[in-house]
């Protein structure tokens, strides 16, 4: 999902010798929730901008999936002895997602009597998600990320506690967000695109 390798950090090595297993699928999957996320919240955008905003998330996404088909016919050779990140420690990190995105849209929902703001919850928790994993895989694109979208996930709880319009939540704690992970998916194939060989009559 980033323009790094999703690994773990006692395979560190040089990105040029190849790629490694789950950097496409990890754009993938950003790139699905990213345009998940402004699918949803762009509707509570005022008419034309929420109706351009799904319009360009749509073509974006689609532009992604055709990136990632054509990736794999430049498939770059996996390092010997490579394994993906994705091992109990991340389970644990997602787990702990799980159970935090509910609980606190409960909060916000009953006691708190900030329904609007579960939105701008769940970007707070998916932030705090990619700063651990950017210290457990020694990630730095992971951490920029993850502190963008966890900035803008606890800017829209400010705006709802501050009484702001729906609109401004959903497009602070929303749309941005989502934006952030399909630009950080573009990265990541990109950074495919880049460790693949050269091949005799390719272009």
């Amino acid at each position: 999902m980033s323009n790094a390798d999703i690994r773990s950090p006692a395979r560190t090595a040089p990105a040029s010798t190849g790629t490694v297993p789950g950097q496409r699928l990890g754009s993938l999957i950003g790139g699905i929730f990213g345009l998940i996320y402004v699918e949803v919240n762009a509707g509570s955008l005022p008419g034309p901008w929420g109706t351009a905003l799904r319009i360009a998330a749509g073509v974006a996404g689609a532009g992604l999936a055709v990136l990632l088909a054509l990736s794999l016919r430049a498939r770059p050779p996996v390092r010997p002895g490579d394994r993906g990140g994705f091992r109990g420690s991340y389970w644990l990190v997602v787990a702990g997602e799980v159970a935090a995105i509910p609980a606190g849209a409960a909060l916000l929902s009953g006691p708190a009597g900030l329904p609007r703001a579960a939105v701008a919850w769940v970007s707070v928790v998916v932030g705090v998600h990619f700063l651990i994993l950017a210290r457990i895989w020694r990630l730095p694109p992971f951490r920029l990320l993850g502190a963008g979208i966890a900035v803008c996930g606890a800017a829209g709880l400010i705006a709802a506690a501050a009484g702001a319009a729906p609109a401004v939540i959903a497009g602070i704690g929303g749309v941005l967000p989502g934006v952030l992970l399909l630009t950080a998916s573009y990265g990541g194939v990109a950074a495919a695109w880049r460790a693949a060989p050269a091949r005799p009559g390719n272009a």
